[in-house]
């Protein structure tokens, strides 16, 4: 596992992320989708990910990931290879019942104690149930370094397509002011 703790220098870090910059740049589940194969895209909720990730492993990911200050989010990073395990909707009740009983009342404990409890319930969670497909570390870092390598994708303008939106909201044409 030494080898996935600074895959190409991939860093994560709190919350969502429009595109992974130079430093890696990317919650833990942004960084899973590309260990797994998928195209890179922000993840701001875990219905956000594909239907082979478990949903309560993500959000038990995505908690410690935001909540975790910078050198223990970097202890997160053996998981990112983990993620994509789910399994029946049995198994996936079994797990979120488990991570609620070992983190349900963690707003109760300091924020280092709360990081090492979740740390310890996810790899007990992941325990349960299929493990995610094994990936050699050659075929992430190769993922990784495709995903780096390309352009960043333009954003949309947002004023201009909430324009747009309330424009079609409120029944005026392109042409008229909504004023």
């Amino acid at each position: 596992m030494n080898k996935f703790d600074h895959i190409l220098n991939w860093t994560l870090q709190a919350g969502s992320h429009a595109f992974p910059g130079e430093d890696g740049g990317t919650c833990i589940n942004e960084a899973a989708l590309v260990a797994a194969g998928f195209p890179y895209r922000p993840v701001r909720s875990i219905l956000d990910m594909p239907p082979c990730f478990s949903r309560p492993i993500c959000s038990l990911a995505m908690m410690l990931n935001d909540e975790a200050n910078d050198t223990d989010r970097q202890r997160l990073m053996p998981f990112v290879t983990r993620l994509a395990c789910a399994d029946t909707p049995e198994i996936e009740r079994r797990r979120a019942a488990y991570i609620d009983s070992q983190v349900g009342y963690l707003g109760l404990y300091p924020r280092h104690t709360r990081f090492e409890r979740g740390l310890k319930a996810l790899e007990g969670a992941l325990a349960i149930g299929r493990p995610a497909e094994a990936l050699g570390f050659d075929t992430v870092r190769d993922r990784m370094d495709t995903v780096r390598s390309e352009p960043p994708k333009p954003t949309p303008r947002t004023a201009a397509s909430l324009s747009a939106k309330l424009k079609a909201w409120l029944g005026t044409s392109q042409g008229e002011s909504v004023s």
